[in-house]
């Protein structure tokens, strides 16, 4: 049986160590980072991402703000709100919670944000600067996985890495910052997507597998390596009408399976989602001194 690596008991760890950053600041007079979250519409995932984000912030000292705007809102209202958080000195960062009304153009919002202050690391200039290894703002989920492997001791050196997905999010991302000249990286990478022919002939390669590709359980025991450490990026609701709430979580693995070959493994909840806050935290404090 797999050890399991807990991102929730990883996240909270550097979360006490960017209280004790803020209190250092604090005790010298500086500025407390503020980090604000925008969110449209009313959407459940969304609501529940945004809440722990602000809890986060509440629990190591940061300041923070909610801006809570109607599914209505118009992508002309939305981009002045985003100008307007631009301009406040007092905000350090912020994130536009996705996804947005259909009405309304992502890429220009994100366009539109200051990239010392995208705290996301969405912005074209920011992912610009992870090519080509200069320091900004690394997109949060990659950095959250890249936090994880650190503090838990997963050796990446020397080792094969797949990566299931391609977005420009999570997949490509992360995929670029572990074949990199750092610590964790140095891992020989290959990408893999939905148009991959013979795709487990490449996941059983895998010393490192890295599963973001959208789908509940795709990756099955029979496509993992023995002794593979698995990172499941996915989360999905899946219909369970004997619970109350109606749902339970899975990911884009099949963990029962894959649990009884891996050496380690993320479950889902409780593994990635909670180190993409802590490296929104992370994100916010560099934008502090920045």
């Amino acid at each position: 049986m797999a050890e399991i690596i807990d991102g929730k008991a990883t996240s909270l760890q550097i979360q006490e160590e960017l209280a004790k950053e803020v209190e250092k600041i604090k005790q010298k007079g500086g500025k407390v980072p503020h980090l604000a979250a925008v969110l449209v519409g009313d959407d459940g995932a969304s609501v529940t991402y945004v809440n722990a984000k602000v809890k986060a912030c509440e629990r190591i000292g940061f300041g923070s703000t909610l801006v809570h705007l109607p599914r209505e809102t118009t992508e002309e209202e939305l981009l002045r709100k985003v100008a307007e958080l631009n301009n406040n000195p007092e905000i350090d960062g912020f994130i536009v919670q996705v996804p947005l009304p259909s009405h309304i153009d992502e890429q220009k919002i994100v366009d539109a944000i200051d990239p010392k202050k995208d705290v996301d690391g969405f912005h074209p200039i920011n992912m610009g600067k992870m090519i080509l290894g200069l320091p900004g703002m690394v997109p949060a989920t990659p950095k959250g996985i890249l936090l994880l492997l650190e503090k838990n001791g997963i050796e990446t050196e020397g080792k094969n890495c797949v990566v299931m997905g391609r977005s420009h999010t999570v997949g490509t991302p992360i995929s670029v910052l572990l074949s990199r000249k750092s610590k964790p990286g140095n891992c020989t990478v290959t990408q893999i997507h939905s148009r991959t022919k013979d795709i487990a002939r490449h996941t059983r390669q895998a010393d490192l597998l890295i599963v973001a590709i959208g789908q509940p359980e795709f990756v099955t025991g029979d496509m993992v390596k023995e002794g593979a450490v698995v990172i499941d990026v996915g989360i999905h609701r899946v219909p369970a009408p004997e619970r109350k709430s109606g749902f339970k979580l899975k990911g884009d693995v099949n963990f029962e399976e894959v649990s009884e070959i891996a050496s380690k493994i993320t479950p889902v909840p409780g593994g990635v989602g909670p180190m993409t806050i802590a490296a929104l935290l992370y994100n916010t404090l560099l934008a502090t001194k920045s």
